[in-house]
Parts: C-alpha cells; structure tokens; sequence
C-alpha cells in the first residue's frame, strides 16, 4: 500500500513554511529544491521538517487544509516540536 503524506517545509532563505501534500516524499522535497514548482522556486533550498502519514489521499487532503486553514506560524511550529 502505498501511503499518502502531508509535509511542511521551511526555507531558511525566505523563513517561510510552505504545506503540501503527495504520495511520493522524497521525489516531492527533490522537486521542490529542483525549481519544479514556480511557487516555491524562491525559497531553494527547501528543509522537510515535519510530515505525516495517511491511509489515503482524501485523509492527506483535509489534514492539508487543515492545518493551511490555520494559517498561525505557532501552530505549524507546535507541529515541528
């Protein structure tokens, strides 16, 4: 089975998290710090600090939003603890 993850990442240039989600970690952090995604070219390179795993990509999804939702650096912070 394959899983299904959200992720948060932390550009040290920018000193921003960016939240995202997919079911291939290591090929999504390489794409970010590759420049794959224009949204987050600005901030290479990318650090994963935190992620969590889900059963399926719907799960993966809402938890996304939710934590997006929140849109309180404490909170993501608190997550990264």
């Amino acid at each position: 089975m394959t899983g299904y993850y959200v992720y948060i990442l932390f550009s040290p240039k920018l000193n921003k998290y960016y939240i995202g989600s997919t079911n291939n970690l290591q090929r999504r952090l390489s794409d970010h710090n590759r420049g794959k995604s224009t949204f987050t070219k600005p901030g290479i390179p990318w650090e994963l600090k935190h992620f969590e795993e889900f059963e399926s990509k719907t799960q993966a999804c809402q938890r996304e939003m939710e934590i997006k939702r929140r849109k309180d650096r404490k909170y993501i912070e608190n997550l990264i603890k």
